[in-house]
């Protein structure tokens, strides 16, 4: 990771180093740990000052592990998180909830993720009274004004979430992570429940709160669509591993990891004239209880190469600013 922070010049806002969550599985009458789910494993990346990073790959393969490890909403078996300049996981107590002030997360399921018995307003509001920010009225005022932010009335903070539309609910999550006026949100699939014709009125919020501001967000998704249209960076993930990562134009344009080629062509073409050579992966993912040696990847990739089963590749700085880890990509 220190090769990584040579290579910019851009302030780094959040810090991500070798990233560890491993989840038990207990069998048994006395239930006792038999395996160890191996949701991400040793991931390192970092989230530019007020750039979007898009963090994509397939499902199950560690992308909101690591969103919620990040805020410790789960707690990481090993690994370090620095927030401007502090260790996340290091912290406690009053300092812990200062940071977490400053860092905040939109949840995908906009169902979900809202009490149906309590009306949204008070919702919107409950961060600002955990932090005890200003007067009552100032917080009813706050939560006002964020409400108008995403596209919302002030008569509908005394409804209930049953009341709105999935799109609204999910404009109410982002008022919720709003309100505290954080610096780093995490999107955790912020619109994948939704229709297409509200997702674009969502990434549209998303991008003007990002530019009035300043926010700095970290994108998870599986949707390279949306990821093409929202991050400035890339970075993909596959069974708990990180394999590549570098600006949306460059690996939109070179992909160079066979996982990030195989993603490329299931992007859907607009032209119905136009098709596309698409790479088919042979097999099935493999389970996180018992990944692949050496390359994780290697059991479903065209290219690969006798080292590929047997060493696990360095994730690596193999053009300026592009880093991937293969064995196949010299």
């Amino acid at each position: 990771m220190s090769q990584m922070k040579e290579s910019h010049k851009a302030e780094d806002l959040v810090e991500v180093h070798n990233l560890v969550k491993y989840f038990p599985v207990r069998a048994g009458l006395m239930q006792r740990i038999v395996n160890w789910v191996k949701a991400v494993d040793d991931v390192s990346f970092t989230v530019h000052k007020g750039e979007t990073l898009g963090l994509v790959g397939e499902s199950g393969c560690g992308k909101t592990t690591v969103g919620r490890s990040m805020l410790r909403l789960i707690e990481p078996t090993s690994g370090a998180v620095h927030y401007d300049g502090k260790d996340v996981l290091a912290l406690r107590g009053r300092e812990l909830k200062d940071v977490r002030r400053h860092m905040q997360i939109i949840f995908q399921d906009p169902y979900a993720s809202l009490d149906p018995r309590v009306p949204i307003g008070e919702s919107v509001m409950e961060g600002l009274h955990i932090h005890n920010i200003g007067t009552r009225k100032e917080r009813f005022d706050i939560m006002i004004e964020t409400l108008k932010k995403v596209g919302l009335e002030d008569y509908h903070a005394r409804r209930y979430p049953h009341e709105f539309s999935g799109g609204q609910r999910q404009r109410i999550g982002i008022a919720r992570a709003l309100a505290l006026r954080p610096n780093f949100i995490i999107c955790d699939e912020p619109v994948s429940a939704l229709d297409v014709s509200i997702q674009s009125q969502v990434l549209n919020i998303l991008k003007d709160l990002q530019a009035e501001f300043g926010l700095t967000y970290l994108f998870v998704a599986h949707n390279l669509s949306v990821v093409e249209h929202i991050s400035d960076r890339v970075a993909v993930m596959y069974l708990g591993k990180m394999v590549e990562l570098t600006g949306r134009d460059e690996l939109f344009a070179s992909p160079l990891h066979p996982y990030t080629k195989a993603l490329m062509t299931a992007i859907p073409v607009p032209d119905p004239k136009l098709k596309r050579q698409r790479t088919i992966l042979k097999g099935d993912v493999p389970s996180p209880l018992n990944p692949p040696k050496g390359r994780r990847f290697h059991p479903r990739c065209p290219i690969a190469g006798e080292i590929c089963s047997q060493q696990e590749p360095e994730f690596r700085e193999a053009m300026p600013d592009h880093w991937v880890a293969c064995w196949m990509v010299k």
